[in-house]
């Protein structure tokens, strides 16, 4: 896994700006900084703007595990050319099959975990997240998930994230089937993709080279992304080398003055 912006990958980022690309997003821990509170993420300011100018350039789609509609309203004014939700599976075939599916889980699991403090389920009516994020002992907490979970192994699919689980119906698509989907809808020849999380390992395991660029918010080295980015500020700096690239008013000299401009803001900003 290379930094994206180590002087030996400027070349990639410049070819992909100048083919035709897909720029995809994971939202949390990507586009928006992650927060205690899930309803109060947002993007920054200055992310949204440049996500914004993104969209104009390129075509531009956020894959998120949120629902499609609850991502919709947290963009800020950037007009992706696609939105998917749920992990992949809204908007979908089989929904309303994943849909009941769900219901019944939900059902299940919040009988079973009614009495654990801290432990809260999400509806995504397609999905479930099980955070777990306020429970005082967080061992306890993903021990009681785990065995709740055991009755629905079959018909489930269950993928860790930062504090949370998430349930997803075990034949459902996954990010990994909406990114090559989103590359045949729109005609493009590359794509970029951009995630945090274990749920984003579906995109960062696909065998494409050539054709997917994949990037990590954060080093690991368990991950199957082929480049990282150091933290979710230099978001910001992604999208405006991209931006800048498509526009034609930055050279490979310019490159290590962006990078500069965005470590010395992102100081300021702490």
């Amino acid at each position: 896994m290379k930094h994206l912006f180590s002087r030996d990958c400027v070349d990639v980022v410049a070819q992909l700006a100048w083919s035709r690309v897909l720029l995809a997003f994971d939202f949390d821990g990507t586009l928006s900084p992650i927060v205690s509170a899930r309803d109060a993420a947002r993007m920054r300011p200055r992310t949204a703007k440049l996500f914004a100018n993104a969209c104009d350039l390129y075509p531009c789609a956020v894959i998120s595990g949120r629902s499609r509609g609850d991502v919709i309203a947290r963009l800020d004014g950037g007009a992706p050319a696609r939105v998917v939700g749920n992990h992949g599976i809204e908007p979908g075939v089989r929904t309303r099959a994943f849909e009941a599916q769900m219901s019944h889980v939900r059902d299940a699991l919040a009988h079973v975990l009614a009495d654990e403090q801290g432990i809260d389920i999400e509806d995504k009516r397609y999905s479930l997240a099980i955070h777990y994020r306020r429970a005082r002992s967080k061992r306890r907490a993903r021990a009681r998930i785990t065995a709740a979970l055991v009755p629905h192994a079959r018909t489930t699919r269950t993928i860790p994230g930062k504090l949370v689980v998430n349930v997803l119906p075990a034949r459902a698509p996954n990010k990994g089937d909406a990114l090559r989907d989103l590359r045949k809808q729109l005609g493009v020849d590359t794509a970029l993709y951009v995630g945090d999380d274990v749920t984003d390992e579906d995109v960062f395991s696909l065998d494409e080279p050539g054709r997917l660029v994949t990037v990590r918010v954060g080093r690991s080295t368990r991950s199957a992304a082929s480049y990282y980015v150091r933290d979710q500020r230099e978001i910001d700096t992604l999208l405006d080398l991209f931006v800048r690239l498509r526009k034609d008013d930055v050279l490979h000299g310019d490159f290590d003055s962006i990078t500069r401009r965005h470590d010395k803001r992102a100081s300021s900003e702490r």
